[in-house]
């Protein structure tokens, strides 16, 4: 049986029309939980039951709060969020803290919270609604990773933020029947001293890193594009990626993956 990715959001930042990391996988899973969230119905909001989070940067996680507290009072269950142990100390410490926003980990009590937190490991590979989701390692400038999902018929992963890692790709290459790569690129080749400070791919540094890449067939999509620049670096990347077999294209707002 096949899955759905629902892109509601893959910007590096937001302006009109563009909305921060998020996906949806097959109606009621979230992959990263950014503002793209916002343009789902609430009758859409109701179904979600898991949220995974790559790591804890605001444009990845501001819409968890929101969510319990548009939809939580109207479950009967949790919404489980998953993420590393890093994630989830920070998502819990500086946003549900009763500061920022309400802990919904122990709203309306603590044995039946709106959310519910979930930590997993590297490696680590979770059966949700015809997915087998695994947390893959990433370099971030903090604790971060990516996420390999399978279905019957191929598999899809999504890096979250990461820059040049050697074990993502070997990640990568383990996987039979690759359909898509949707991997981050947040810098021009002019940007290259920050993008290694922040611990992001430059145009220069994903042509050389999909030369990794081996399977042929797999469609490359560069997500995190910054609102001004992201042009530019597309342009960048495919002037200097003829070389390379795969095909490779910018993400999309309310594009749709099936694999």
């Amino acid at each position: 049986m096949t899955c759905s990715l629902r892109v509601l959001g893959c910007s590096g930042g937001i302006s009109a029309g563009l909305r921060t990391t998020s996906f949806l996988l097959n109606d009621d899973i979230l992959i990263d939980a950014g503002t793209g969230v916002g343009d789902l119905t609430l009758d859409e909001l109701k179904k979600i039951n898991a949220i995974f989070l790559t790591h804890s940067h605001l444009d990845h996680i501001c819409s968890v709060p929101f969510i319990a507290d548009a939809v939580g009072g109207s479950r009967s269950k949790p919404i489980q969020v998953f993420g590393i142990a890093q994630t989830l100390e920070s998502l819990q410490k500086h946003i549900l803290n009763n500061v920022i926003w309400p802990d919904f980990t122990v709203i309306p009590s603590a044995e039946q919270p709106f959310l519910s937190l979930h930590p997993i490991e590297i490696g680590q590979t979770l059966a949700l609604n015809r997915a087998q989701i695994t947390a893959l390692p990433v370099h971030h400038s903090i604790a971060a990773n990516g996420y390999a999902i399978e279905s019957d018929t191929g598999t899809l992963i999504f890096s979250g933020d990461t820059g040049p890692h050697a074990a993502f790709w070997e990640a990568v290459n383990q996987y039979a029947n690759l359909k898509h790569l949707l991997i981050e690129t947040s810098f021009t080749s002019a940007e290259q001293a920050l993008a290694t400070i922040s611990g992001h791919y430059s145009s220069v540094s994903i042509v050389q890193d999909l030369s990794k890449l081996k399977d042929p067939s797999t469609q490359v999509l560069i997500s995190h594009l910054k609102p001004d620049g992201g042009m530019d670096i597309v342009q960048e990347i495919l002037a200097t990626s003829q070389h390379l077999p795969q095909k490779i294209d910018s993400l999309s707002h309310h594009q749709t993956l099936i694999f």
